[in-house]
This record gives C-alpha cells, sequence and structure tokens, in this order.
C-alpha cells in the first residue's frame, strides 16, 4: 500500500508527462490519446512504472466521471447554429450508424471466430461507437478546418453516439443473462432514455443559465464551482430517473453554451481544461489496466478485429446511415474513420 506522498508524486509525474506528449504530438503525427494510453501501460505492472491495478470497478467510475467532464465541454463549445444544418445526418449517425457497425462486428466474429451471436453483439456494441474524447482533442487540438458540415457533424455524432452505444451494450447484457427479453420493451426503454435524456439536459441547461446569471456572487471563481457542480447533478440526477445521462450533460452543456451567461469566458476555459484532465486521467487509467502479455496473446484477433472495424464495420455504418443526406463518397470515408 503507497503512502499518500508516494501517490501524490506518481500521479502528478504522469500528469506532467503526459502534458509533455501531448505538445508534442502533433510533431510525431500521433493521436495524443494513444500516447496516454502508452504511458498509463508503461506505468503499470508489467512496465517500468511497475504499478499493479486491476480494479475494474474503479476504472468505469473513472471513466463515467471523465466522460462527464468532456461531454460537458463538447456541448458548451458546440455552436447551435453551426450543428443545427447537421443535425439529421448526425443523429442518423449517433444510432443508425453505431447498430450497423455493432452489427457487422457482430457477424464478422461470429463468421470467423464461431463466438455466438449474442456475444459477438456485445462486443460490436462496445467498439461501434466513436470516441468524444479523440475526435474533440483531433479537430480541437489540431485547429483542423473542413471545408463546408463534416466538422460539426463529426463534433455532434461523437458527442452523442455514446448513450446508443451505452443502450446496445446494457441490451446484450440482458439479452445474455436473460432467458426471455421482448425486444419491444427494449425499444420503448431505448426511447424512454433518449426522452428522458433530452429533456433533462433542456430543463436543467436551461436552469443553470436562469441561476447562474442571478447569483451575484463576489467570488468570481464560485461561478466555475457552481457549474462543475451543476454537470455532476444532471448526469446523476437524470440517470435516478433512467434517462440517458451522458446524453443530458451534453445537451446542457450546449443549451448553456449558446446562451449569455456572466463569466462565460472563464467557465468556458475552466471546462477545456477539466476535458483535458478528464482524458488524460481515463487513458492513464485504461492504460494501468491492461497487461500486454495478455494483450499479445490474442493479437491477431484483436487486429483483425480493429482492421475489420476501421476498413469495412464504421463505413458500413456511416454510409447506411446517410444514405439519405447529399454526402459524397470521399466525405463519406473520411467520417467513417475519423474518431477510431
Amino acid at each position: 500500500m503507497f503512502d499518500l506522498d508516494t501517490l501524490l508524486l506518481g500521479f502528478s509525474t504522469l500528469i506532467i508527462i503526459s502534458i509533455f506528449i501531448a505538445r508534442i504530438s502533433n510533431n510525431l503525427g500521433v493521436p495524443v490519446m494513444l500516447l496516454f494510453l502508452v504511458i498509463g501501460m508503461l506505468a503499470g505492472s508489467e512496465g517500468p512504472g511497475g504499478i499493479y491495478f486491476n480494479d475494474e470497478e474503479m476504472a468505469q467510475h473513472i471513466g463515467i466521471t471523465a466522460l462527464i467532464f468532456i461531454l460537458f465541454s463538447g456541448g458548451l463549445s458546440t455552436h447551435w447554429k453551426v450543428v443545427k444544418p447537421v443535425l439529421l445526418p448526425s443523429l442518423s449517425l449517433a444510432t443508425v450508424g453505431v447498430l450497423f457497425t455493432a452489427i457487422s462486428i457482430a457477424c464478422f466474429t461470429t463468421w470467423l471466430f464461431h463466438v455466438p451471436i449474442l456475444i459477438s453483439l456485445l462486443l460490436g456494441s462496445i467498439v461501434a461507437s466513436t470516441d468524444a474524447a479523440a475526435v474533440f482533442s483531433i479537430i480541437g487540438a489540431r485547429n483542423i478546418r473542413i471545408k463546408g458540415s463534416i466538422t460539426p457533424l463529426l463534433e455532434l455524432e461523437s458527442g452523442s453516439n455514446d448513450p446508443m452505444a451505452v443502450f446496445l451494450t446494457i441490451s446484450m447484457i440482458q439479452l445474455i443473462q436473460a432467458n426471455q427479453v421482448s425486444y419491444l420493451e427494449l425499444g420503448m426503454k431505448f426511447l424512454m432514455e433518449m426522452g428522458i435524456g433530452l429533456a433533462m439536459g433542456l430543463l436543467l441547461g436551461r436552469s443553470v443559465v436562469f441561476v447562474i446569471n442571478r447569483l451575484k456572487i463576489p467570488i468570481e471563481g464560485l461561478y466555475q464551482v457552481f457549474v462543475f457542480a451543476a454537470a455532476f447533478f444532471i448526469y446523476s440526477s437524470t440517470t435516478m430517473i433512467h434517462g440517458s445521462g451522458f446524453l443530458s450533460v451534453y445537451v446542457a452543456g450546449m443549451v448553456i453554451g449558446n446562451q449569455n451567461i456572466v463569466h462565460k469566458k472563464n467557465i468556458f476555459r475552466f471546462f477545456d481544461g477539466m476535458a483535458w484532465i478528464a482524458q488524460i486521467i481515463m487513458f492513464l487509467t485504461l492504460g494501468l489496466l491492461v497487461f500486454p502479455s495478455h494483450v499479445l496473446s490474442a493479437f491477431k484477433t484483436e487486429l483483425l478485429i480493429s482492421l475489420f472495424l476501421i476498413v469495412i464495420a464504421r463505413p458500413i455504418g456511416v454510409f447506411i446511415s446517410l444514405i439519405p443526406f447529399n454526402f459524397n463518397i470521399k466525405e463519406k470515408i473520411f467520417i467513417s474513420w475519423v474518431g477510431l
């Protein structure tokens, strides 16, 4: 058991190393999130760091907490006037696209590795969504400017597809564990979770705007603290009434970010920093959780599934979900590969 000083020293060292890595990642041409993950693996029990960590429940809690900050910050920086024209294709990508990506992965793993179809669907559901942290990081940190509506489309999709992936994953687990599950019931549950998440995001987002403009606190820093606490309140309260907490926190962030609020610039800067801290901690934790020897033992299987996801499954989901919309082949291919 480490003492507090050792824990703080190790934690701060990993954060500082990650910040320096983020600084040089653009020159290396490597996604910064991948480098954070590698740092975590090197710090783990099978790396030079020797930190033994296998608490999956704690890693899940850290990941959820980090994702709250990432999605809320992403919502704050999303301009409604920019994303409004791509609302429908983004929602199609976040739902239909994720579904067909998951189904494609399931068919591939069942056919090639003879895995039971429900287990394959569970795997597909887990990996089907794009990574909001990666998308926001790549587009924001590299100041990518893409002509047309591709950038807002990618940002809105990455911020809104996690609820679909979470729903599919939980549904597959229920199907595996239960003898009989009504597909109609699952469909109604999905609509209920999304509806509650959307409604709570709109309601609580507007409530935060109303309150923050009337607080009149003499201490400026407490405004950031208020919004910080509000993000957790929005997620947890929505989840407790069986809504999608991830959707609600993203929508609330978008509502707040598109309104005139006091100390708006400082609040934005605060959450931009918090989102970066959340991304670093989340990927470091995931890296610590990885045992390279276990990964290498199934490397060929993992590589085949990853290649299939990138080259075939994700493009299938994108091309099908964007059929009703006016995007050319080059744009669809680009959309297919971002965030993976």
